[in-house]
């Protein structure tokens, strides 16, 4: 597929929805601001249909997955389904992973991608915008509401806070797929991610140094006690860096990202987000 403007639409199937006058769930090629491809899909949210829910067609959630997720991953579209509950909500592929183009700089360039997603939302005419991020994801949208801002809040969940980790044997795997050739041979074929071979220059922005810059946004941060990739001094360390504008909540007994996230916890996120944004 051929490169184009940033924004550009390369394929839609959005639609009115004459009953509502809002819009039918629609899937499209958002252009990043370097010209890569981004396979993305709206969901107008089922508040949109439910006369006596809240009325919070306004906002929309822009959720980042995690490494080696796709937007078509049930993982993906169960957060993406419990997030619908409390407004409209914007997955993607991030570049190297699915239908999207390009290859994945394992968080760096995918601020760009997300800023596309973030784009799109708004240009649908949502008014509150919330960002919620995953893993991979949640390090994004820290470093693209502190880069780029222009988001009404964050939440970041199972984000490590420095870069570089090798203090688990999850990290020590992942940093195997990334930085050898024959993990990213593994890596393109066996988890559907492609990843670039260049490593990073320079060094991105790390989550804890963007932390501080994302006030006065309300920032949410969620790990899990049981997080195998990332222990609990990840989570603190951004919670100081945020202060007072930030807020952490330690899940009891709960994994890493979207794959540990239960429902009630994804429904408590959609609450925070309708009560914080805007």
């Amino acid at each position: 597929m051929s490169n184009g403007p940033a924004g550009h639409t390369a394929r839609s199937t959005d639609r009115p929805n004459p009953e509502t006058g809002g819009w039918a769930p629609m899937r499209t090629f958002l252009y990043t601001a370097d010209g890569i491809p981004i396979d993305s899909v709206y969901n107008p949210g089922t508040v949109v249909y439910d006369a006596s829910a809240p009325p919070s067609r306004d906002l929309v959630f822009v959720v980042a997955h995690g490494f080696t997720g796709d937007v078509d991953r049930p993982h993906v579209r169960r957060v993406a389904a419990a997030l619908a509950r409390h407004g409209a909500v914007v997955t993607f592929s991030f570049r190297g992973h699915g239908a999207s183009g390009g290859r994945s700089t394992v968080g760096d360039r995918e601020v760009l991608d997300l800023a596309a997603a973030v784009r799109w939302a708004r240009e649908l005419g949502h008014a509150r915008v919330v960002t919620v991020g995953f893993s991979m994801g949640g390090s994004v949208v820290l470093r693209h509401a502190a880069l780029h801002r222009g988001v009404d809040a964050v939440v970041s969940v199972s984000s490590p806070a420095r870069w570089y980790y090798r203090g688990t044997a999850p990290m020590r795997r992942l940093h195997w797929l990334v930085t050898r050739p024959e993990g990213r041979l593994v890596s393109r074929y066996g988890l559907r991610t492609r990843i670039h071979h260049r490593e990073w220059q320079p060094v991105p922005l790390s989550p804890v140094q963007a932390v501080p810059r994302i006030a006065p946004t309300p920032l949410l941060i969620v790990h899990g006690d049981r997080d195998g990739y990332f222990p609990l001094d990840h989570p603190r360390m951004l919670a100081a860096a945020a202060g007072d504008h930030g807020e952490l909540w330690v899940e009891p007994g709960m994994g890493h990202a979207e794959h540990a996230a239960p429902d009630a916890l994804l429904t408590r996120i959609g609450d925070w987000a309708a009560a914080r944004a805007g």
